[in-house]
């Protein structure tokens, strides 16, 4: 049968409306990952972030997909990818499963027992991106009041050159996770860190005389900034070929050189002093910092990133703990059993 273009058009019209109802008749009912317990049947549709073959210690064939929504991540496993209920699919897809929760080496896992590619109009990208809660733009109001709080007229040059005239940059940066895993691993993390080091950065410089503002503050604005590049952009949030090769540390040490350039007589001793600050900032080498801190705002930006990033880690692992218990288990990045703080 051959449709005349408004007929067509009527069919097409038609066919996105069953959609759009499908979809939020579904939205009503979906279950977000941070939802899930042991036990529970899931159905429904997940961001496919990662899918791999493998095969078990007797040879037989499976699939091990990574589901994401904006609430979390969670493992899953096809263990009879060739059965009737399993349609093709890959990875960045947009899956509707069904599975079943289960738990293995304590934490949970989906046992997918079907599974189709989802189409365009069936969900809402922003349901499966894990964002920030604060807002973007009040982030960035924020940042630009930390940036023209800077007196140094080089260092002020530098952080209007980054923060207020690259506008590519601005977009990366506001979008940007600060981590794949750990900590802030969703969009708006970087920005959201980056303001958190900063704002403790600013306290430290009100107590310690020891410490020079503007060049404080300037290398905690600009500590990360190597992540935009170090790591791709939602929803693959992995690492580049570039970061997997260098590295923010050393990436963001390279673009600081590159900013310098344009600015007309930069001294070459506040250009070291600065890059040192960045590659330091990790405080150890064999956390990833190519140089251990020789200056007192060197130290000072390693304890803020380092008190940030163990904060919002404990508050991700105390939010993603649905059970409510005083022990939450034992965690490896602080190598310790943890328990929430009881009632005083």
């Amino acid at each position: 049968m051959v449709l005349s273009r408004n007929k067509t058009s009527i069919w097409s019209s038609y066919l996105r409306n069953d959609l759009l109802a499908i979809y939020k008749k579904r939205k009503e009912y979906m279950r977000y990952i941070n939802e899930f317990q042991e036990g529970d049947r899931i159905s429904g549709i997940y961001l496919c972030k990662q899918k791999t073959s493998a095969m078990t210690k007797n040879g037989k064939p499976y699939d091990s997909v990574l589901l994401q929504d904006k609430t979390g991540i969670l493992d899953g496993k096809i263990w009879d990818p060739n059965s009737l209920g399993i349609e093709d699919f890959d990875g960045l897809d947009y899956i509707d499963i069904v599975g079943d929760v289960t738990s293995f080496a304590g934490a949970m896992q989906l046992n997918v027992k079907r599974v189709r590619k989802a189409h365009e109009g069936e969900y809402d990208p922003a349901d499966y991106l894990p964002v920030s809660e604060n807002s973007t733009d009040d982030m960035y109001v924020q940042l630009t009041g930390l940036v023209n709080s800077v007196k140094n007229p080089h260092l002020s040059a530098l952080l209007n050159r980054v923060f207020l005239q690259d506008t590519e940059f601005v977009n990366e940066f506001q979008s940007h996770s600060a981590a794949k895993t750990v900590h802030h691993s969703f969009i708006g993390g970087l920005m959201q860190h980056t303001l958190s080091v900063a704002r403790l950065c600013d306290y430290m410089a009100g107590v310690y005389p020891v410490l020079n503002r503007d060049l404080l503050i300037t290398s905690a604005l600009l500590h990360d900034m190597g992540k935009t590049r170090e790591l791709s952009s939602f929803p693959l949030n992995d690492y580049t070929d570039e970061g997997q090769l260098l590295g923010h540390i050393v990436i963001g040490a390279q673009m600081i050189h590159d900013y310098v350039k344009e600015i007309p007589d930069f001294p070459v001793v506040l250009e070291n002093q600065l890059v040192h600050c960045i590659l330091a900032h990790h405080g150890e080498l064999e956390f990833g910092s190519p140089k251990k801190p020789a200056l007192a705002e060197a130290v000072a930006l390693n304890l803020a990133d380092n008190t940030d990033a163990k904060l919002e880690t404990l508050t991700e692992v105390f939010a993603a703990d649905k059970g409510k218990k005083e022990w939450i288990g034992f965690n490896r990045f602080f190598d310790s059993n943890l328990r929430r703080t009881g009632e005083i």
